[in-house]
Formats: structure tokens, sequence, C-alpha cells
């Protein structure tokens, strides 16, 4: 199982609208799409002040993970729908890929 996950530290004010458009669109989308989502939301610490927010994604191998997310950011329902309201919330991001055994993203799984 290969797990991701995404931080996005967010400029200032911004937090609530962004995880409101993350969990309400974007997360629906991504679903639809075959996108494995196992957790999103705010970060419960502000580093240095700023708002940041986290995207958890579950993928059976490496090539699924990458021929997805392709194809998801490659299409119309990603740019014409929640893309702006969420990539101009983002001041940076940062990713990292995890290779875990099917129990560990079910961990981080919300009730």
């Amino acid at each position: 199982m290969i797990l991701e996950i995404r931080t996005y530290r967010l400029k200032p004010g911004t937090g609530d609208e962004f995880v409101r458009v993350m969990r309400e669109e974007s997360v629906p989308l991504l679903e639809k799409a075959g996108i494995r989502v196992v957790d999103c939301g705010a970060s419960l610490v502000a580093e240095g002040g700023h708002e940041e927010a986290y995207l958890i994604r579950a993928f059976a191998s490496l090539e699924e993970h990458h021929g997805q997310e392709q194809a998801f950011y490659a299409s119309d329902a990603w740019r014409h729908g929640p893309r702006e309201a969420i990539v101009s919330r983002i001041e940076s991001s940062h990713t990292i890929v995890l290779d875990v055994p099917e129990e560990a993203a079910e961990a981080f799984r919300r009730g």
C-alpha cells in the first residue's frame, strides 16, 4: 500500500475556506476519479503562526499513484472545478510517499 501525505502551508486567513473546499469539493472529485482519500483537514498546530492543512491518500502501487494523479490533475473536473479555490490559498506544500501495510492507512482514517 502506498500512502501519500501532503501538507500545505496556507496564506493567512484562508485555512477554514481551504479545508471547506477540500472536503466539500476536492475530496468528492478525487474519490469519483478512483483515488482513495484517507483523511484531510486542518493541522492542530500552526507552525510559525502559519495555518496548515493536510491530505492523506492511499494507492495500491506507485504506478497507480502516478497514473491516477496525472489523470486527475489534467481533468476538466479539477481544472474547471475547485482547482483555483485550492491552489490560490497555498503558500507552499510538501509531499511524502511511503510504502506501508494496509492497516497503517486504515489507522489514519476517521470513523
